[in-house]
């Protein structure tokens, strides 16, 4: 397991090496820096420009500027944010949070309703009900995340049932513990609910195409004339049976709740690193895009590796593969 464990994780360590490598060239070639704008203030003279662009090494060539930028990410910086005038990396921490609460949340929430619902669908495969969510996934899939959430923030505003934007109320710090949690869920329903509506189709289709596939193995159709109750047939032998791709469509579903939370973030002005990262690429704040991007393919690679280890738990055939290397 051990071997395992660390050829899983020198996978990740060299993706998230190589990511860097691309996000920090490919966004310090890109035209115009920081610094352009100023060029057009006649205040600023071209000698405190100059002077400007040396204090943060913009005139340095750019595997020099590379090696400086690791060497403030071993140190906990993530290099330095322009507009900020502040290391990047406590400017990141405050709003990964609250992406990663959104994530975590639309995660956990759309595999608990994609499961059953799978499950459901297979059982009845050809069926009334299996075409109606087969009908309604596919609807689903053609509308872009970016409808779902304006369609959800009109409803809000006309029902008011649901607050249209921020992450807690203007009177936060004064409610009880009750109502700050309270609050706080009544700010993530709309965001939560256009993550989990944009990622739920594609999660009931696999979930379904692998128990379907399942329910036609020899072992099951034998369970079945034992007379095993046919919840536990499927939720006790089918699922564990189908779980190998769902596993690893798991891990994939967190990169992809991360990227999709960026632009629900912004439309749906929720504190995270969408309005973040968006400020920063306008600004040409540069350190703090490759940090962005540094941080959501360390999430990826998490995610990943957390599939990794499930399904070597969950799978004999991969600890014995494993133990034989």
């Amino acid at each position: 397991m051990i071997r395992y464990l660390l050829r899983r994780l020198a996978h990740a360590f060299l993706l998230v090496i190589g990511v860097s490598i691309l996000a920090f060239f490919f966004t310090t070639l890109a035209p115009g820096n920081y610094f352009d704008e100023m060029r057009l203030n006649p205040q600023i003279s071209p000698e405190t420009l100059a002077a400007l662009r040396a204090q943060y090494q913009l005139d340095r060539p750019l595997p020099i500027r590379y090696a400086s930028w690791v060497n403030s990410v071993l140190h906990g910086q993530m290099g330095f944010s322009f507009a900020y005038n502040s290391p990047v990396a406590p400017l990141l921490l405050v709003r990964s949070k609250n992406t990663l609460l959104l994530t975590i949340t639309a995660t956990l929430l759309a595999w608990a309703i994609a499961i059953p619902l799978g499950v459901w669908s297979a059982e009845r495969l050809g069926r009334l009900p299996d075409r109606v969510i087969s009908w309604s996934t596919a609807a689903l899939l053609v509308v872009p995340d970016l409808a779902l959430a304006l369609g959800l923030l009109v409803l809000a505003v006309r029902t008011r049932w649901f607050p249209t934007g921020g992450m807690v109320s203007v009177d936060f710090e004064s409610l009880s513990s009750f109502n700050k949690i309270r609050d706080l869920a009544m700010h993530l329903a709309l965001p939560v609910a256009a993550l989990v509506l944009s990622t739920l189709p594609l999660l009931v289709r696999h979930v379904r195409a692998a128990v379907a596939e399942v329910l036609r193995a020899p072992f099951l159709l034998a369970a079945e004339g034992h007379g095993i109750r046919r919840s536990t047939l499927l939720y006790r032998y089918a699922l564990p049976a189908a779980a190998n791709p769902l596993v690893s469509l798991f891990g994939f579903s967190i990169g992809a709740l991360l990227s999709g939370s960026l632009l629900i973030e912004i439309v749906m002005s929720w504190p995270g690193l969408g309005p973040f990262l968006l400020e920063a690429i306008l600004a040409r704040d540069i350190y703090v895009v490759i940090g962005g991007v540094l941080f959501s393919t360390i999430v990826l690679a998490a995610g990943n590796f957390l599939a990794d280890m499930l399904l070597f738990w969950l799978d004999p055939r991969i600890r014995t593969e494993s133990a034989s290397q």
